[in-house]
């Protein structure tokens, strides 16, 4: 008999269990609550009555995220989590402090299809979809070491949300729940490199999260080199759902995008960005791109970006650089699990020899 991932279930959906099982109501806040907790296991549930614990720990499972490894950055303190899921499978987590409270980078799938040219995480493959329980356990383990609350969701870990689309719109359900962790949505951010069909069905459920769209080029022939996904819906066509979503909801579009050298910094790009968004309600968010090991890709010189922000501006566009956090340990998604499975793979070579 398969086990009930119970951590994913709703406090709707607990009650109507309850209810099935001739139990009160309280009986499934109670579950709910300790779950948002990051409980480990049933017997954790201490006002429950024995028998109930015993029933459901015969028929549910609790998902829970365990620190493999971490790493934090003397730089700015950030801190890199490698998490192992049930099934031994690994995703990252970065947990980032602000003047406004701790971030945390959240995994919406096991490594990812999406095959970005500068991405880390994309090289290692995909291996399966995250159930909600188990992104809402990285931000309990996260936040049960840091020993603060986390404020602040950023979905732009490994992965690409929008492909995760259900799971990742229960975890939102869960994690922004007045009677669990209460994370507001407009402290929340969701980020796709442009699953067009997506975002349209985002737009309608018109919550108050950020979407960040990762644009990276100003035109198909630049995007599609550097993403597949490019093939299958163009620049101009993930535009139009980008204004269609900005509109329907009343919030802001980011537009994050790698600064690459001499592939997509030039003041020509810049001039043909600004032409592009002219009028929509959006900011673009340059990112100097990560040094890959394997990837041709270096990152822009300062000047580059000064520049590149002055034409957006002059078009009306608000532009920044993000700021670089984690430098020290490879904060960006996808290394760290990486190194660690090169690692295990040379242990395991030099064993068999």
């Amino acid at each position: 008999m398969s086990l009930t991932d119970i951590k994913s279930m709703t406090l709707k959906e607990l009650k109507a269990l309850a209810a099935e099982r001739g139990l009160p109501a309280f009986r499934a806040l109670q579950v709910y609550r300790w779950l948002q907790r990051g409980v480990a296991g049933f017997d954790e549930m201490t006002d429950l009555p024995k028998d109930l614990r015993e029933a459901l720990a015969a028929g549910c499972y609790i998902a829970g995220a365990e620190i493999e490894r971490k790493f934090r950055s003397r730089l700015d303190g950030t801190v890199k989590y490698l998490f192992r899921m049930h099934d031994g499978q690994l995703v990252e987590s970065v947990l980032m402090r602000y003047l406004y409270g701790l971030t945390l980078c959240v995994s919406t799938q096991v490594g990812c299809r999406m095959g970005c040219a500068f991405c880390a995480t994309g090289k290692s493959g995909f291996s399966r979809n995250l159930a909600p329980s188990e992104m809402l356990a990285q931000v309990q383990a996260a936040q049960a070491d840091a020993g603060e609350r986390i404020s602040n969701l950023v979905l732009m870990g490994m992965g690409e949300p929008l492909e995760n689309y259900d799971n990742v719109l229960r975890f939102l359900e869960l994690v922004s729940s007045e009677e669990g962790m209460n994370v507001g949505m407009r402290h929340i951010s969701l980020s796709t490199c442009g699953i067009v069909d997506r975002i349209y069905d985002l737009a309608e459920k018109r919550l108050q999260l950020t979407l960040s769209v990762s644009l990276h080029a100003p035109n198909d022939e630049i995007r599609s080199r550097l993403m597949p996904v490019n093939r299958r819906w163009g620049v101009e066509e993930l535009l139009k759902a980008c204004r269609f979503y900005a509109e329907k909801t009343g919030r802001r579009i980011s537009f994050e995008y790698a600064m690459i050298g001499g592939v997509n910094d030039s003041a020509a790009c810049a001039r043909e960005l600004a032409a592009r968004l002219k009028g929509m309600l959006c900011h673009v968010n340059l990112i100097p791109v990560n040094s890959v090991k394997g990837s041709p890709f270096r990152k822009s010189t300062q000047a580059r970006d000064r520049l590149f922000i002055r034409i957006l501006s002059e078009s009306g566009i608000t532009a920044t650089v993000r700021r670089t956090l984690g430098a020290d340990i490879n904060a960006s998604c996808g290394q760290l699990r990486r190194r660690y499975e090169e690692e295990v793979a040379n242990v395991e070579s030099l064993q068999q020899k």
